[in-house]
């Protein structure tokens, strides 16, 4: 089995620098790379910033800092980032065909033996690899917000995948640090059925005035002991994925628990997206 010791990671918004955080501090070679000069310059000064946390947490000394992000860079073309890398991990927006259209790309950059792996929360992996001359290296790696302390990686399997294939990303996530589960390629997986029937049904609740946002969120941290509630994790995740994946799975499973309240949509039109753009369910001035 081939070792991973280069991770390149394609898309620099929050999932995707929090990606390159974890791996870099792990003692990996990082190139994390997006489309967008603005958002790569915006990711590595958070990731610094992550890195200077963890410090003040006592999660890190300063020299694992300094070695951290010696194992960083920020290349501004896809082939940099990608060329031979053993790891290549998209964290671009959840849309089929821009997926595969990157995959595709990414093939014809990377050796036959690099394991690609698609932070698609939600989509077939199976559909993302179809295209491939290899689909047999592609799995999902569905990381968890904030990527930094969230333990959790879902390992989605198509048909397709190589036992080889799954091993190797299951042993990269344990060595993050990470505990992976694995998971059948069924719409919106097991994570994202779950926390969707939640944040929507949470959604609907504050539509319908059953009690503020606020509320809703402490009843779910205090009375069911989770660490965030679901209003402020949708903000955290963005109202438009959080409405992009409930689309998805009310289109796939065509069940109404999944069909978006109106109070949603309302607010994706309107540009409150949440945590990214100051304005979601709670303000977000100060943390953009």
């Amino acid at each position: 089995m081939t070792a991973i010791r280069t991770v390149a990671v394609v898309g620099a918004g929050t999932m995707g620098h929090g990606i390159a955080y974890v791996a870099s501090a792990a003692g990996y070679t990082v190139r994390l790379h997006d489309a967008d000069p603005a958002v790569l310059e915006r990711a590595a000064e958070r990731i610094v910033s992550s890195y200077e946390k963890a410090i003040q947490r006592g999660k890190l000394s300063s020299a694992e800092r300094d070695a951290g992000l010696a194992h960083l860079s920020t290349p501004r073309t896809l082939a940099d980032a990608a060329r031979g890398a053993d790891l290549v991990i998209e964290a671009v927006p959840e849309r089929l065909e821009l997926k595969q259209a990157l995959f595709r790309e990414i093939e014809t950059m990377v050796d036959e033996s690099a394991l690609l792996g698609s932070n698609t929360s939600s989509l077939s992996i199976g559909a993302i690899a179809e295209a491939l001359r290899h689909p047999t290296r592609v799995i999902g790696m569905h990381f968890f917000n904030p990527v930094p302390v969230m333990k959790l990686v879902e390992l989605i399997r198509p048909r397709a995948t190589s036992d080889a294939a799954l091993e190797r990303a299951r042993a990269f996530v344990e060595s993050i640090g990470k505990t992976a589960i694995l998971v059948g390629d069924t719409p919106g997986f097991a994570t994202s059925r779950l926390g969707v029937v939640l944040g929507l049904e949470a959604i609907r609740m504050l539509e319908q005035g059953v009690a503020s946002a606020e509320d809703i969120d402490r009843a779910m941290e205090l009375g069911y002991n989770h660490p965030m509630g679901p209003l402020r994790l949708t903000d955290l995740v963005g109202l438009d994925v959080r409405l992009a994946i409930a689309e998805h799975l009310h289109r796939e499973l065509g069940d109404a628990t999944y069909a978006p309240p109106e109070l949603l949509r309302r607010m994706v039109a309107a540009g409150r997206l949440g945590r990214k753009t100051g304005e979601g369910f709670y303000r977000w001035e100060n943390e953009r």
